[in-house]
């Protein structure tokens, strides 16, 4: 049965509030712009860069985030008085490079990627916020390599389809010197998009009390499907999805899940009753992946299909728009990411 897209999201600065979309761009690396900036705590003495993410640092779920005429937005919401009914703080989204000093960022064990210090007045104004020395960085032309066996979307031989030869399983793409590229992603955990189901959601509301559902947005997504027709937890074994009977995502791996799940948006802490314990009520059953088995899982991992990125052969989705399951796999992934 066919489902449908109900929600997009893009998270141009990596762990701050997601905004949704309408419509959004599809390349090798997702959604254009996701998780293209991050923000990392400077600990002394030794300027040390730790990455700030919700699970460690739930204040970041007090700045909302927004898109304009090039520009990402910054609000931030915290309790603080000083920083109440402020100016948002503006932070170009194709910042010029060529100002800017490089640094080393290593995150999730990936090869350290060169990116770009953004220094003042961003630097400032987040350290202002948090209470400690903060730097926003921007992945630029940086390219973090994508780890493990399983995660890696696998290079096959050209398919043909039943209207003509194309190549169906293509994963990695062709770059401008007509060479083809390994997928890499930008400040994305470890993949380019991840795909939830509402069905999947109203599952985990189901053991909460009838007037606290959970949002989706503590997922984190970037592509929510109503999941009509599925049961839930059925992506577990997806493998393959088709949008518009056009455009393919290969679903590689699970999404294993953290204590994120527990904070509060409003307060910026984790939360007090039953909603602080949603971590804790998924592991009794969702803990299903070898490869990680102390962490439940919701969601999985998705490399888009994107064959001449060279040539802007990215794809549009939209709300609405219709989506198949067109391959299962009969076993379930084990994670497996070097080090995480």
């Amino acid at each position: 049965m066919t489902m449908k897209i109900t929600t997009l999201y893009v998270y141009p600065i990596k762990a701050l509030r997601g905004i949704q979309l309408q419509s959004a761009r599809i390349g090798p690396q997702g959604i254009a712009y996701d998780r293209t900036f991050m923000l990392f705590q400077v600990s002394e003495p030794n300027e040390e860069l730790k990455k700030m993410q919700v699970d460690s640092h739930p204040q970041c779920a007090l700045f909302e985030q927004q898109l304009s005429d090039g520009v990402i937005s910054v609000q931030y919401h915290g309790p603080e008085i000083e920083h109440r009914d402020e100016q948002p703080l503006s932070v170009p989204l194709t910042p010029n490079t060529a100002t800017l000093s490089t640094i080393k960022v290593n995150l999730h064990g990936s090869a350290p990627s060169s990116a770009y210090s953004m220094g003042s007045p961003y630097d400032d104004w987040f350290s202002a916020r948090f209470g400690f020395p903060v730097k926003l960085v921007y992945i630029g032309d940086g390219k973090r390599t994508v780890l493990g066996d399983t995660l890696p979307p696998k290079r096959q031989q050209p398919a043909a389809h039943a209207k003509g030869g194309w190549l169906s399983s293509l994963t990695s793409y062709v770059n401008g010197k007509g060479e083809e590229e390994k997928p890499w992603i930008t400040f994305t955990d470890v993949a380019p998009l991840l795909v939830t189901s509402e069905s999947s959601l109203h599952d985990v509301s189901d053991r909460l009390p009838p007037d606290e559902p959970m949002p989706m947005y503590k997922f984190r997504p970037n592509i929510v499907v109503d999941g009509e027709g599925e049961e839930a937890w059925a992506e577990d074994l997806w493998a393959e999805l088709t949008i518009n009977k056009k455009h393919k995502l290969l679903l590689t791996g699970n999404c294993v899940r953290c204590v994120s799940l527990n904070v509060d948006y409003e307060t910026g802490k984790p939360a007090v009753g039953e909603l602080g314990s949603v971590l804790k009520k998924l592991m009794k059953d969702r803990r299903v992946d070898a490869g990680s088995k102390w962490s439940p899982v919701f969601g999985r991992y998705a490399f888009p299909v994107v064959l001449q990125a060279s040539q802007g052969e990215n794809f549009e989705l939209r709300i609405g728009d219709e989506v198949e399951v067109t391959k299962r796999n009969t076993e379930r992934t084990v994670w497996d990411w070097p080090g995480l």
